[in-house]
């Protein structure tokens, strides 16, 4: 089961977003479609040769470990599964991920869902266990509490609207999603509790908060080679310790994230993804130190038009008391 998790969280990273099916043209360049066909083993035939309704567009962009659709840490402006033309409901995507910080000794598994409404409003949720790895026993050794668990979980209730769509107005305009996260962390707290509020002394507010994202995304087709390169860039507003894995602070903070993605072939995917983080948090020396921001590596295999495999790899500095800078993980995502 770790294994299959693993290859869920990188397909995440990867998923920068392309929705580059047959029956999806009106959301990217009709040359970026027909560039990107996959075959579907239940077909039998690729996109380029089925039907327009009869080819379902492959399963892009991905999740990310909150549980909407983007890389694996960061959000795209395309939306996930949306579905056809004309549809008021999208079909449901499913991802399992995990992620393995070795210096740490941590782990992080998500569960992620989505559905999209109208091909305009897509719905999240993503549960997140993280492995506390060695800061449970750091902090008895320093001050001889045991704060009582090796994880945290994290709830993330998502919901991103398309704002503006792709290439609007017959001009080159990128598409532009704003979306909102309520995020629930249900272990914090008591840990706080235990250690006689030290958390709270260095700036934990509260165990829940509120993202807000504006996101753009824009396909390109590369002259020469004409295979697609989607660019994504966009603004949080957070209060998030570690992305909410460590509470939440007293006021938001801007930040900036992206992500580039290239598909050489209809079957491959590699991106690059950046997470600017801002600690709300002062430091506690050896436990608790200045967050750094996320860098990840993505390359993802496009099984068919149901399904995606992804493995990545990241740079995700200070988190808590150890630097992860060779943090890996696996994902694999499901579309109905």
């Amino acid at each position: 089961m770790k294994l299959v998790a693993l290859i869920v969280a990188v397909t995440q990273a990867l998923a920068v977003g392309v929705v580059v099916a047959q029956d999806q043209t009106k959301d990217l360049p009709a040359s970026v479609a027909a560039g990107t066909d996959t075959p579907d083993s239940s077909a039998g035939a690729t996109a380029a040769e089925a039907p327009p309704k009869a080819q379902k567009a492959p399963p892009l962009p991905f999740h990310t470990i909150e549980g909407y659709g983007g890389g694996a840490i960061t959000p795209m402006a395309y939306l996930a599964n949306p579905g056809s033309e004309g549809t008021i409901f999208g079909l449901p995507s499913g991802a399992y991920s995990q992620i393995f910080m070795p210096n740490g000794k941590r782990d992080l598994e998500a569960w992620t869902f989505t559905e999209t409404l109208f091909r305009r409003l897509e719905l999240g949720y993503g549960f997140d266990r993280f492995g506390l790895g060695k800061l449970p026993q750091d902090i008895s050794d320093a001050t001889d509490v045991s704060i009582g668990t090796h994880h945290v979980l994290l709830h993330s209730f998502n919901a991103r609207a398309l704002l503006l769509e792709e290439n609007s107005f017959k001009l080159p305009l990128p598409a532009l999603t704003f979306g909102t996260q309520f995020k629930y962390n249900s272990g914090i707290q008591d840990i706080d509790h235990r250690l006689g509020g030290a958390l709270k002394s260095i700036g934990l507010e509260k165990s829940n908060g509120v993202d807000f994202t504006l996101t753009s995304t824009k396909t390109f087709v590369l002259p020469v080679i004409k295979r697609p390169l989607i660019a994504t860039a966009g603004i949080r507003g957070s209060s998030a310790a570690q992305i909410g894995f460590l509470g939440y602070g007293d006021k938001w903070r801007p930040s900036f994230e992206g992500n580039v993605a290239f598909l050489p072939t209809g079957w491959l995917l590699i991106a690059y993804e950046l997470r600017q983080k801002k600690s709300p948090y002062s430091t506690i020396p050896g436990l608790i130190g200045e967050e750094d921001s996320w860098n990840a590596i993505d390359a993802s295999w496009i099984i068919n038009n149901h399904m995606t495999l992804v493995a990545g790899w990241g740079a995700f500095g200070n988190v808590a008391n150890e630097r992860e800078n060779g943090t890996w993980w696996l994902q694999l995502k499901y579309e109905i």
